[in-house]
């Protein structure tokens, strides 16, 4: 059974635009590459060629795993998500021991982009905010130590 991919509204948008563009321009770079490699002689060895096809390769296993992601979408509304704990699709703010702040959005796997402030659920400090609320303190091993913060606000 595949696994549910679960996604905003705004995430799953995301997705079908990626792979539109996949099936589209990208699909068209591909063949495009392996043409011009072809152009170059023996594809015995050819490493142009060689390298045109395993980009061909990856760009079709990126597109069969978007549509199984998409296929396999929950969308959650988070205008009606609580503010009162941490769960998938909440803005949380928190405070370490050096009274540092971060803020996250918690998402699912497919949604993840740390760089932009969004980390998973299934990752260790998304996994230990889950189901907490204001005030509370929470342990997350990483692998540089036990790290601690406090949650200090939770927004949708």
């Amino acid at each position: 059974m595949l696994q549910e991919t679960l996604l905003t509204a705004e995430g799953l948008k995301e997705l079908e635009q990626e792979l539109e563009t996949l099936k589209t321009v990208g699909r068209k770079e591909a063949a495009e590459k392996i043409k011009v490699a072809r152009s170059y002689g023996d594809l015995s060895e050819n490493a142009e060629y060689d390298e045109a096809m395993s980009d061909q390769a990856k760009l079709e296993a990126r597109i069969n795993e978007l549509e199984a992601m998409i296929k396999n979408a929950k969308v959650f509304d988070e205008n009606t998500l609580s503010t009162e704990i941490v769960h998938i699709g909440s803005k949380v703010t928190l405070v370490n021991d050096k009274k540092e702040s971060f803020t996250y959005r918690i998402v699912g796997f497919a949604q993840a982009n740390p760089d932009e402030g969004k980390i998973s659920d299934e990752c260790p400090v998304g996994k230990a905010l889950l189901g907490h609320k204001v005030g509370e303190n929470i342990m997350v091993e990483a692998p540089i130590g036990v790290l601690e913060y406090t949650i200090v606000a939770i927004e949708r």
